[in-house]
């Protein structure tokens, strides 16, 4: 089995080459404009893989708020090439989608198949791209919910909390929004054998929750830093053009009915990633 991942250059992307090892071809922005439909169409043809990953994304939440068309070519229109490539060719396509797709209101996990309603350009844009995958491909189409995504290869807020937690003064993080902290290195195990199972939509992300301020101590529990120097604030205190989910928890009922359990608990991927985080902080 060959497979072709896109946008190689992120965090989830390269922890999916990693598992992929010989089997894996990464294309990065520079190789692949996914918005260039004939570039799209040709390198499938010529490569024609088992597998497409799509890592590709706008993933500047806030930008997108003034440049919607923008992001939209991209998580959108973009998709819809790779799903229509992949129909002719006869390979899967993984598409990678975000909690953004929904309100951010409810109280308990959001289940696969509850009903969407973006906030935002960024959720928007995003739900675009879900349904061209699951209207083009709907025996080889599979959408993976994320959130909250962090690794070793780029930066994100748990790198950005341990050089904090490296210095002396105090750290104020938000403590109104809850999600799943989520190690990209499980979500790329999961996503490799995603192909496996029914085709559709599936949550990727840790199990349990929390919110920022959490993580934040429990990265700087780790860390070896007093988790007291973290103070707890609200997200009215970091105003963004994009509101922020303040539940984004995701439910992972479809797992169990592809015989495959939901991703561990966030504290535990945390402690197992975390040396490999903290040399990427430089800590």
């Amino acid at each position: 089995m060959s497979w072709l991942v896109t946008g190689a250059g992120g965090i989830l992307a390269r922890d999916v080459l990693a598992c992929l090892g010989d089997e894996g071809m990464g294309l990065t922005r520079r190789d692949l404009d996914v918005t260039d439909r004939e570039a799209v169409l040709a390198a499938l043809r010529g490569l024609r893989p088992s597998v497409v990953v799509n890592c590709a994304a706008w993933t500047a939440v806030d930008d997108a708020e003034s440049r919607e068309p923008d992001a939209l070519a991209v998580n959108g229109t973009a998709v819809g090439h790779l799903a229509e490539a992949c129909a002719l060719v006869g390979c899967a396509l993984v598409h990678v989608s975000t909690d953004y797709v929904f309100d951010g209101h409810a109280r308990v996990p959001y289940a696969e198949g509850a009903l969407p309603g973006p906030r935002t350009a960024y959720g928007r844009t995003k739900l675009a791209g879900e349904r061209a995958v699951l209207e083009a491909l709907p025996e080889r189409g599979y959408v993976v919910r994320t959130a909250w995504l962090y690794g070793s290869g780029g930066a994100n807020f748990v790198t950005t909390m341990i050089r904090s937690g490296a210095s002396r003064g105090v750290v104020h993080v938000v403590d109104d929004q809850r999600g799943q902290p989520t190690w990209s290195a499980d979500v790329a195990r999961r996503m490799v054998r995603l192909v496996d199972a029914p085709p559709g939509i599936y949550h990727a992300t840790n199990s349990g929750d929390g919110t920022w301020y959490d993580l934040a101590r429990e990265t700087f529990r780790l860390l070896g830093a007093d988790p007291a120097r973290v103070h707890p604030t609200t997200s009215a205190s970091y105003p963004r053009p994009a509101p922020r989910p303040a539940y984004s928890v995701l439910g992972h009922t479809r797992w169990r009915e592809a015989d495959l359990p939901p991703l561990r608990d966030w504290r535990e991927a945390l402690a197992e990633g975390f040396p490999a985080l903290r040399a990427a902080a430089g800590g």
